[in-house]
């Protein structure tokens, strides 16, 4: 079986203050050098794999050619299959035409932009700079460069949203015609600019949170979105393939500073100064029902020996003859429900 392959590129022109994923600000003689020990590491594993993801931080604040650095050596050092997914990260803060061109030309073919709001306020909020016209100049531009599986990021219950600013951002969506959305819940991480000023940030309530999260399940469903985690949605035929690995306990090598990896039954990352730290058994099944939980197919009854019934009475859950997953009102206690079970 095929395994993905993730490289984390930690360089950001700027920290965005609700970020707590490891980054740098981006030099270039550091990147050069980063990407150097990337390749270097490649060269110690082996593998057969047909995702590929490039995450960060900032992937695309990268010169192209390093992206096609790091292609290279995984093409010459792991069997890649034909068909593979290959998916870079991107801020469309930076005229991304000519990088486009360069990637499709190194075989990516997928594209995850960093959007989070189609308001300019909102984005503003969230550090974001990039307004409607650079995003959809993106988006463009990464069509006409032949890369037409396109991912847009949204942010909920961020600072100056309400439930009817949301409706921008959906009518944006619908006119980009993308093939993937990953909306996720605005979460205040230590270590970030937001937890310093946590006690000012005017964040809409937590129920208002909830109604706007029913309402983007809604709102992405008529727009022909269907939901297959709790926070991402595609077209038919476009979900993730390599973040389904994540959730369906599939093998995947994670290589750069913080990159996690799952591998013949054991989990193990790499720290910020590039050591290998093992992280233990993976592929238990607490953890079948903790990610398992997180898709729309849900889990084998089997797995859980606790009763779920009282979450099934009160419409958190849902269950057929062999398997019970969550309802779009358990997803909104997913870990208070998963806690409960495990």
């Amino acid at each position: 079986m095929s395994s993905g392959l993730y490289f984390h590129i930690p360089f950001c022109r700027s920290k965005c203050p609700y970020c707590d994923f490891y980054s740098v600000k981006y030099d270039e003689s550091a990147a050069e050098k980063y990407i150097d020990r990337v390749v270097e590491e490649i060269r110690k594993y082996e593998g057969r794999f047909d995702t590929i993801y490039f995450g960060g931080g900032t992937p695309s604040v990268l010169d192209s050619r390093l992206i096609e650095k790091i292609i290279h050596a995984t093409r010459e050092t792991f069997d890649i299959a034909l068909d593979s997914e290959i998916t870079v990260e991107c801020n469309p803060s930076k005229n991304l035409e000519k990088d486009f061109q360069d990637y499709a030309n190194f075989g990516v073919n997928r594209i995850s932009l960093g959007m989070q709001s189609a308001r300019k306020e909102e984005r503003l909020a969230l550090g974001r700079v990039a307004g409607q016209a650079e995003i959809a100049k993106a988006v463009n531009d990464a069509k006409n460069a032949g890369i037409c599986n396109i991912s847009l990021d949204v942010m909920l219950g961020t600072p100056r949203q309400t439930p009817d600013s949301l409706e921008e951002t959906f009518a944006f969506i619908d006119k980009m015609q993308v093939t993937h959305i990953s909306a996720y819940m605005l979460k205040i991480e230590e270590n970030t600019k937001f937890y310093e000023i946590r006690n000012r940030l005017n964040l809409p309530d937590e129920d208002t949170v909830c109604e706007m999260y029913l309402k983007t399940v809604k709102a992405l469903k008529a727009l022909g979105f269907n939901q297959y985690e709790i926070s991402n949605f595609s077209k038919p035929g476009f979900e993730s393939r390599h973040n389904l690995k994540y959730w369906e306990l599939e093998e995947y090598l994670g290589i750069g500073a913080s990159a996690h990896s799952f591998r013949n039954g054991r989990r193990f990352y790499y720290d910020r100064d590039f050591h290998i730290v093992d992280d233990g058994v993976g592929g238990t099944d607490e953890e079948k029902i903790m990610l398992g939980l997180r898709l729309n197919k849900g889990i084998d009854k089997t797995l859980v020996k606790k009763d779920y019934s009282r979450f099934v009475e009160a419409g958190l859950m849902s269950q057929t003859d062999k398997k019970i997953s969550l309802t779009r009102q358990g997803m909104l206690i997913s870990n208070y429900i998963i806690g409960e079970l495990l």
